[in-house]
């Protein structure tokens, strides 16, 4: 008899730890290859470590897909995912070598999501983003021309559209990355970074107790802070205002607003605001058998009835436990609920630090030097793969359980 087929969609956080914690339910339940296999399907050979995309050097960000699927007996299938027949119980890929259908008795659908992309005219063309690995080497290799390039109004201005955690990211490390780009070729322009939101305030997200460390944050660095303030084109040299006023601008860079994976709309069913899966507490998706969603993609209810944040800090956790599931799902034994009982975010401010909040209503716990150093703690440590191939520690890494949040 062949084996049952596992398809795990996405390498992401939530994905490669579906991979992750299928195999070791597996393991588990004492059931090898010749039972069951589990697929990985994804874009490139590498998960990233996309919340690192904002910071200067991202050499590290990336790690290779093999050196975690490869000793846990994972097969990696690289290409892009372009239809879902759930009644079929096939996938179709795009690959280097052509396209591949892969069958599945069970799935996860861990996608993810992307930056929104709003049709504002030269958006496409003139536009930078942190979004993916590839976008942010784009942006760097930009910024590292601009001393070469001839001079013109503007040149070292940077304009960060979207002032949620991710612009407020970026723009905190911008001023810094121009400095040293002017450096190295012994120049000395001023340096402009402007933090525009059509939001009246900026931060929104991070909650009022938050805003004083932000707000410092932004006066420390010199960011101009924008609120209220909407692009209605952006060119090659520049942005245009909602009021008209051109602003000349060296680099835009776009950080306004996340998406699920538009494939999220192959499954025909009713998504939120954002185009999310529903799922429930054990991460299936209702009235299709067999799949399960985690991640970006998804929307659970994790705490007191709030749904999953677009985050590592969820999708990591909901990977663990979709992988789990599926494997008890098509065997038929118990599977796990998803509980998240704990909220924190560390908002990195760059040179000035950052801020450790705790809780939905986002209480602020520490700032500056302390916190910078949980956030790299977490950035740099805690939420990539034990290193090494090691089986054991890979596995014991994907138990399906909720980390204790990070020490602040």
């Amino acid at each position: 008899m062949a084996p049952k087929r596992i398809l795990i969609l996405g390498g992401g956080f939530a994905g490669l730890w579906s991979a992750a914690g299928a195999v070791r339910k597996l393991d588990k339940l004492g059931l090898g290859p010749d039972v069951a296999r589990v697929t990985l399907v994804n874009r490139d050979g590498f998960h990233g470590i996309r919340v690192r995309n904002y910071e200067p050097d991202i050499a590290s960000a990336r790690v290779p897909l093999a050196g975690v699927l490869d000793p846990i007996g994972v097969d990696l299938v690289q290409g892009e995912v372009t239809a879902i027949d759930t009644s079929g119980r096939c996938v179709t890929v795009a690959s280097a070598s052509g396209p591949r259908i892969l069958t599945y008795d069970r799935m996860v659908f861990a996608l993810g999501s992307e930056l929104a992309r709003p049709p504002v005219p030269g958006l496409a063309e003139h536009a930078f983003d942190v979004d993916t690995y590839d976008h942010a080497v784009r942006l760097t290799a930009h910024l590292d021309s601009l001393a070469d390039a001839e001079r013109y109004p503007g040149q070292f201005t940077a304009v960060v559209v979207g002032a949620g955690l991710t612009g407020i990211e970026t723009a905190t490390e911008l001023p810094g990355r121009l400095r040293r780009v002017l450096d190295r070729a012994g120049r000395t322009d001023p340096v402009r970074v402007i933090l525009a939101d059509h939001n009246p305030r900026l931060g929104s997200d991070m909650g009022e107790s938050a805003r004083p460390a932000i707000d410092g944050a932004l006066a420390e660095l010199g960011i101009e802070a924008w609120p209220g303030t909407e692009i209605t084109s952006i060119g090659p040299t520049g942005v245009r205002l909602g009021t008209g006023t051109v602003v000349p601008a060296g680099t835009v860079i776009w950080c306004a607003g996340m998406r699920a994976s538009p494939l999220t709309r192959l499954f025909a069913v009713e998504l939120d605001s954002v185009g999310r899966l529903p799922v429930d507490e054990f991460l299936r998706l209702p009235g299709r058998p067999g799949v399960l969603a985690a991640g970006d993609a998804a929307r659970a209810t994790v705490d007191a009835g709030r749904p999953s944040v677009m985050s590592c800090q969820h999708g990591r956790p909901m990977g663990r436990i979709a992988g789990h599931n599926v494997v008890a799902d098509l065997f038929g034994v118990p599977m796990i609920a998803l509980r998240i009982a704990w909220y924190v975010t560390v908002l990195d401010l760059g040179p000035a630090g950052a801020v450790y909040t705790e809780g939905w209503d986002r209480r602020v716990v520490t700032t500056g030097a302390a916190a910078k150093a949980t956030k790299q703690t977490i950035n740099r440590r805690r939420i990539y793969p034990p290193p090494g191939g090691d089986r054991a520690a890979i596995l014991a890494a994907a138990a399906p359980l909720v980390q204790e949040p990070p020490t602040a």
